[in-house]
């Protein structure tokens, strides 16, 4: 396992983390496979673990307390996030800092946290949606000040809304925000634009999520995909969005290097970046935590490669479905 710095709070986080949504909002979870993977991550290197309070209700949370401590000889690193005070994902231009994220429901599920989470501080605590209206505003200044006056949380981040990078740019210029969790992969380049930039000059880490883009760069999609009722992804790939989807990724598939699956190129593409500092697959089965923490070995890609995937760019709009 390779390792980054983790922006000015300068932790070395290894470069695959581990996204824990599907833990708890997604069909075919189970608590055995799901913890032999987690334990098999820690032994593969992997030091950062996200979570939220929204991932089950405080379950995922639970689960990452559970394996922080099982592991409480070597340092791992906890991410959370406060959910919406309206509990609607993602925000939206209309909505008041009042209606997400006022002082008390800052302080609020932070307690929360710290309880399903067994810990006495939280070493990153996010919100899980972002308006850049809000960034003058003092009253989530005041909560974070506090909070880490108190010793309840070390650094504090934003995670950004699905295709909107830069709704948070002067949040950032604060001074407050250690960290940005934003969806990037061979799709969405659009934080390379003005989000990454600015996160180099203020030391701001990057945290890219949704590597596959939902599943889409695994290569395992197809157009006649159904996912259960119960699954998120079944709101998610309605056909407009599953059909564009799957016919992308099947125009990479023929660039692939011998013996490369379009996942792990995904991944490998996303390291060429520099400026990302960890990301975050989500991962429930021994198979795929090998898959992917292996892709973390220092070696590049084929520049002629990389190259080839910066022209498969697709600049996305957000939409009702795209949540």
């Amino acid at each position: 396992m390779e390792y980054r710095r983790f922006g000015r709070s300068n932790w070395p986080i290894s470069e695959v983390g581990y996204g824990m949504w599907g833990l708890a909002g997604w069909s075919g979870s189970q608590e055995s496979e799901y913890n032999a993977a987690l334990d098999l991550s820690v032994e593969m290197g992997c030091n950062f673990f996200d979570s939220a309070w929204g991932y089950g209700e405080g379950l995922s949370e639970s689960v990452l307390g559970k394996l922080m401590k099982r592991h409480s000889p070597k340092k791992l690193y906890g991410a959370t996030k406060i959910p919406p005070k309206n509990f609607k994902w993602p925000s939206k231009g209309e909505y008041q800092l009042k209606d997400c994220f006022p002082y008390e429901h800052i302080i609020e599920y932070t307690e929360k946290s710290l309880k399903n989470m067994q810990v006495e501080r939280i070493d990153l605590q996010q919100f899980h949606v972002w308006e850049d209206a809000w960034a003058d505003q003092d009253e989530w200044k005041n909560a974070i000040e506090k909070l880490i006056k108190d010793g309840k949380v070390q650094h504090f981040g934003v995670s950004v809304n699905r295709w909107e990078p830069n709704n948070c740019l002067r949040t950032l210029e604060t001074g407050l925000i250690d960290s940005v969790q934003v969806i990037y992969n061979i799709f969405d380049q659009a934080p390379e634009d003005q989000l990454f930039p600015l996160c180099k000059k203020l030391d701001i880490a990057v945290i890219a999520r949704v590597p596959f883009d939902e599943g889409t760069l695994t290569g395992t999609l197809t157009k006649d995909t159904v996912f259960p009722a119960d699954d998120w992804r079944s709101t998610y790939f309605v056909p407009e969005n599953l059909i564009a989807s799957v016919e992308r990724a099947d125009k990479l598939k023929p660039l692939l290097p011998l013996n490369t699956s379009l996942a792990e190129t995904a991944l490998r593409f996303i390291m060429e970046n520099p400026q990302v500092s960890t990301m975050i697959p989500g991962m429930r089965s021994i198979k795929n935590v090998k898959a992917n923490m292996s892709t973390s070995d220092g070696k590049k890609m084929n520049t002629s490669l990389s190259k080839v995937l910066k022209h498969h760019r697709w600049d996305r709009e957000p939409t009702e479905w795209s949540q």
